[in-house]
């Protein structure tokens, strides 16, 4: 009994121990500002966005991945950098970016007619 209360500490603890590392925030600089400080849910994280960045100061492991980028992309407009421990590379910026551009495209189409 003892010994499955151990194991159980143990797990927890190193459970805790990854969150702890992947603690560095991320950040996403915006090509353009949001008119008004904005909260969203992307990567599993709370981003708050203001002028022209999006933080989230607890992300989670997987907050730094493509879907993310694309998540703020599309909620809040096309992406300059984003950032944690890494930065993302330019090509992969483009990629995130896509869906949000195609999609103001359209809206720019749109109000033409």
């Amino acid at each position: 009994m003892k010994l499955q209360i151990l194991a159980a500490c143990a797990a927890l603890a190193s459970l805790s121990a990854g969150s702890a590392l992947a603690g560095d925030p991320i950040t996403a600089k915006l090509q353009a500002p949001v008119a008004a400080k904005v909260k969203l849910i992307a990567g599993g994280a709370m981003f708050t966005c203001q002028d022209d960045t999006c933080v989230a100061p607890a992300p989670t492991s997987s907050t730094f991945a493509m879907s993310t980028c694309r998540t703020i992309a599309d909620k809040v407009g096309p992406v300059a950098a984003f950032t944690g421990l890494k930065t993302l590379s330019e090509d992969k910026l483009a990629t995130c970016n896509a869906k949000a551009v195609a999609k103001s495209d359209e809206a720019t189409r749109l109000a033409k007619q």
